[in-house]
C-alpha cells in the first residue's frame, strides 16, 4: 500500500496506482491468457470471444504484490493485510480454525483471525492453478475455511479453493479444511 497526500487528506494506493485508481479497487485475478469454448487458448483480441478477464487484467496487479516478510508473513500490497505464510499444520473444523487463528502468535503479534471469505478470496491467483495462489505462499491445494457463515444454511461456512479458486458455501462446519490466519 503507497500512501499519498491530496488536498491535505492521506489517501492508501493499491501498489500499481500512482493516483486514486480508476479501477475498482479490487485485486486483479491474475489471469492473463483468454480461451474459447474449448478451453483453447486465443489471441485476447479475439472479435469471437471479446472482453474476457484476459484481456481487461482489471483491478490492482498481481505481480510484486506480495512481499515475504521472512518472519512466517506475507503482507499484501494491494490490500495492506498481512498472511500467515504457511498454512497452518495439518486440517481443522470450522471452531477449530477460529480458536487456532485466534490463538496464534506469529511475527510478534497476537491479533491474527480467521479471514472473511472475501478477504481469503483476493489471493487467489486464477492465472494460475494447483495451488491457485502466489508461490511467495506454502500453500496447499484444498479448500481453506473462512470465517463468514452462509447465512442461508448456518450450519455451514463459506471456504475457498486453492486447487482452481473456487468459492463453496457447503462447507459443513465439522468438516476438516486447511487453515490460513491474516492481521489487519
Amino acid at each position: 500500500m503507497k500512501r499519498m497526500i491530496l488536498a491535505g487528506v492521506v489517501l492508501c494506493l493499491p501498489l500499481g496506482c500512482s493516483s486514486p485508481c480508476t479501477s475498482s479497487g479490487l485485486p486483479a485475478t491474475g489471469q492473463a491468457t483468454c480461451y474459447d469454448d474449448k478451453g483453447n487458448v486465443i489471441d485476447r483480441a479475439s472479435q469471437e470471444y471479446p472482453g474476457q478477464d484476459g484481456f481487461y487484467r482489471k483491478g490492482f496487479p498481481m505481480a510484486g504484490r506480495f512481499t515475504d516478510n521472512r518472519d512466517g508473513t506475507v503482507t499484501d500490497g494491494g490490500t495492506g493485510l498481512v498472511w500467515q505464510k504457511e498454512t497452518a499444520p495439518g486440517t481443522y473444523t470450522w471452531p477449530q480454525a477460529l480458536r487456532y487463528s485466534e490463538g496464534l502468535e506469529l511475527a510478534g503479534h497476537d491479533d491474527w483471525r480467521l479471514p472473511n471469505v472475501r478477504e481469503l478470496q483476493s489471493i487467489v491467483d486464477y492465472g494460475r492453478f494447483d495451488p491457485s495462489i502466489d508461490p511467495v505462499f506454502g500453500a496447499e491445494s484444498g479448500w481453506y475455511w473462512s470465517s463468514s457463515t452462509n447465512v442461508g444454511l448456518p450450519g455451514y461456512a463459506w471456504f475457498v479453493d486453492f486447487y482452481v479458486g473456487s468459492v463453496g458455501g457447503l462447507g459443513g462446519k465439522g468438516a476438516r479444511s486447511f487453515v490460513r490466519a491474516v492481521r489487519g
